[in-house]
């Protein structure tokens, strides 16, 4: 493996720039960068000595209704890799174009709770590139260690729509969940993506604005999947142990703005959770937490 790092978080706008300009109709049929397609990258990123920023937490709870604690939120460390997560998509070793890429499921496991003042080493690199029935998927792995105890990962599954045809080799660890129905009502402004966008980085065209996401195919703005596991957790906070996993998928896109639901059923197995459209019968959101 070539480890690649950083002294500091890689500056997310030039990254996304770089990222979009090739997928946007007027500019889509000019030469771009041209990705490998068969293998994964040999590459490894890393930034050390990684610090919060108060001000960028007390943004960051406040914009996914996290209560103040005396750790980060389990969501949270995703933002310390983000960064690292756009430099690997955007350098030509990874196997797809970032724009267009899908966002599918997503776990994190939290070994134990990251306090405010600690210090921690973050490592990004990309494995298992592998088949879908419509096209491909390939995993971003992260890892947060704290000395040498890991205390954080989290898996990113992305989809590319491709030609495909051939089943997945193992079944997602929520295949045959159903989202509870809830009683709970988030009302989603339009603005939502670009609140959310500032304090991640993650400025993706398909979050900002109606007329941007048009370009991309879709009729509005959609919400951050990300966001939308931010704050069901958020939703959860109280009843969440210090070591836990949680998996989500992300079924169809949230269209902003607009009012969705929030459910969740705790048993023994600990507690399923999903996050459904108001009005119709769609599921935006189904995860699971794992003691």
């Amino acid at each position: 493996m070539t480890t690649r790092q950083f002294e500091a978080a890689p500056a997310t706008l030039p990254l996304m720039l770089k990222a979009a300009l090739p997928a946007l109709p007027v500019v889509g049929s000019l030469p771009g960068v041209k990705h490998a397609s068969g293998t994964v990258p040999d590459l490894v990123l890393e930034r050390h000595g990684v610090r919060t920023d108060p001000a960028h937490l007390e943004r960051y709870l406040e914009v996914c209704a996290f209560p103040r604690a005396e750790h980060l939120p389990v969501t949270y460390p995703h933002m310390a890799a983000f960064g690292l997560h756009m430099a690997l998509m955007t350098d030509t070793s990874f196997p797809f174009a970032p724009m267009g890429l899908v966002h599918l499921r997503n776990r994190i496991t939290q070994h134990r709770p990251i306090g405010l003042d600690e210090a921690f080493d973050v490592s990004v690199h990309a494995a298992d590139l592998r088949p879908h029935p419509k096209g491909r998927l390939v995993d971003v792995l992260t890892t947060v260690t704290v000395g040498e105890e890991v205390v954080w990962d989290e898996t990113m599954t992305l989809f590319s729509r491709g030609r495909g045809g051939d089943a997945e080799t193992s079944t997602p660890v929520l295949d045959g969940v159903e989202a509870p129905r809830g009683v709970v009502h988030w009302r989603l402004a339009g603005n939502l993506g670009r609140r959310y966008g500032a304090v991640s980085g993650d400025r993706n065209p398909i979050h900002l604005y109606p007329v941007t996401a048009k370009a991309f195919g879709f009729p509005t703005n959609i919400a951050h999947g990300m966001w939308t596991k931010a704050r069901s957790l958020a939703a959860l906070q109280n009843r969440l142990p210090d070591a836990f996993t949680v998996d989500v998928e992300f079924k169809k896109p949230v269209l902003l703005p607009t009012t969705v639901v929030f459910g969740s059923d705790a048993s023994d197995d600990g507690i399923v959770f999903g996050v459904r459209a108001q009005k119709k019968d769609v599921t935006h959101l189904v995860g699971r937490v794992s003691h």
